[in-house]
């Protein structure tokens, strides 16, 4: 590609980032119901034709805020278990990183994934539940493996139940009925997994 392609390109990649970092603030504080195309245009100082150039509908635009935020959330899950030197900090490291990632995420967008994208959220579970087996699996085996977590059961298993329980509670429809944030649902969650998972000291299995 010659030069002046590339910056070309370069600078319609840094235009669509602005573009999905507007949304992605606006989107998960007030839900993206009443966030309109023409709001993120005037916000931007860019042309609605600009910007349906790199989005052709709030439903394209909400995947790719989407998709922006898994890749954060997935560098910074990576970071922690890359090398889990502590199993007690790298695990402490990896529920506050994920905690406050799912801080971001409002009762509205919830609401609007549940009214307005529940096919999107397909897509959400899916990611999420590559995440967790990947990095909460990966220190699980860690934690047995030091003597931090128990051996009686198989760490798939622990995996396999945690799954279940996010994907059974973490959904719009639930998060709604429950009156809960994905964050506070997160933590009972994670409490009540480790509650049963770790040993405490003096404790034997």
């Amino acid at each position: 590609m010659k030069p002046v392609g590339k910056a070309r390109r370069r600078k319609a990649d840094a235009s669509r980032q602005l573009i999905v970092e507007a949304a992605r603030a606006h989107f998960f504080s007030h839900g993206f119901r009443s966030v309109t195309m023409d709001d993120l245009a005037d916000e931007l100082g860019i042309s609605k034709k600009t910007l349906y150039a790199h989005f052709p509908s709030k439903i394209a635009l909400l995947e790719a805020v989407l998709a922006d935020k898994f890749a954060s959330v997935e560098a910074k899950l990576e970071e922690v278990t890359r090398y889990p030197r502590d199993f007690s900090a790298a695990l402490h490291e990896l529920l506050s990183s994920t905690q406050r990632e799912l801080d971001e995420i409002k009762p509205p967008f919830v609401r609007d994934m549940r009214q307005k994208a529940p096919h999107v959220f397909k897509m959400v579970e899916r990611r999420r539940a590559e995440l967790i087996e990947r990095h909460f699996g990966k220190l699980f085996v860690e934690g047995q493996r030091t003597g931090m977590v128990r051996k009686d059961i198989p760490a798939k298993l622990m995996i396999e139940i945690l799954l279940t329980m996010v994907q059974g509670i973490m959904n719009p429809p639930k998060m709604q009925e429950l009156g809960m944030t994905p964050k506070e649902g997160f933590t009972g969650i994670i409490k009540i997994i480790l509650e049963g998972a770790l040993i405490r000291k003096g404790q034997k299995l």
